[in-house]
């Protein structure tokens, strides 16, 4: 297992390697470019007024091997203890790795339930993401933005096995599900050291202060009895 788990941390080394020749263009980058070797995220230093597109630099002098390093990546999450979705992301972004500070990449790994584990509609609003199977397959999708006012956009989905590739384009709607009687695992590169995710449900059911009922009873076409029994199934972020 530990073999198989290495080979597909490679590959998504790859795939990582291939973002990174994405991203070189600045006019395709989803972080502004560095201006120095190196600014590792110095995670004490956030008692400024003002914070803009990262953390602040670790004085060079500081900068250890340990803070380009993360070893999260080789460990399943657990994904059946009160997990509804049957999913869990373990995320290598700057919060966990503070050398990607400006670096503008980052990694993450999730694991799925079989037959049926899902990461729910959700979007990277600062990123495109490529994803790797490691483990298992997935069937995977996204939704393009609608050609006319008003109009459904249009749905990108197919099945992913294990060893293939999918892409995900900055900011559009997607989602995986696993279809498979194995777990499945899978590794993905973003080009942003922070891509942001926004679940699509829990952005409309769960924000605070909430959404007013009565616009997302016209929204989905139903009635406000409905929406709020969504909503009770949603805590705010604190």
């Amino acid at each position: 297992m530990a073999n198989k788990l290495a080979t597909s941390l490679l590959a998504a080394c790859f795939a990582a390697a291939v973002l990174l020749a994405l991203a070189a263009p600045a006019v395709l980058a989803g972080d502004p470019d560095m201006l120095q070797d190196i600014c590792v995220a110095d995670y004490k230093s956030l008692q400024g007024p003002l914070r803009v597109n990262g953390f602040p630099c670790k004085p060079e002098a500081n900068v250890t091997a340990d803070d380009f390093f993360f070893g999260g990546l080789a460990t399943a999450a657990d994904v059946y203890t009160g997990n509804p979705t049957g999913s869990a992301v373990t995320a290598a972004d700057v919060s966990a790795v503070p050398g990607l500070n400006t670096l503008r990449v980052s990694m993450a790994r999730t694991d799925y339930a079989p037959w049926g584990g899902v990461s729910a509609p959700h979007a990277h609003p600062r990123a495109t993401e490529i994803l790797f199977v490691a483990e298992g397959t997935l069937e995977v999708g996204f939704v393009a933005t609608a050609a006319g006012a008003g109009g459904g956009g249009r749905l990108f989905t197919r099945t992913v096995n294990k060893g293939e590739v999918f892409v995900f384009p900055r900011g559009l709607l997607h989602f995986q599900r696993s279809v498979g009687a194995a777990p499945a695992v899978a590794i993905s590169a973003f080009d942003s050291q922070m891509p942001g995710t926004q679940a699509a449900a829990a952005a409309l059911f769960g924000a605070a202060p909430p959404l007013p009922t009565d616009v997302l009873a016209r929204a989905f076409q139903t009635d406000a009895g409905v929406v709020d029994g969504i909503k009770s199934n949603f805590s705010p972020p604190k």
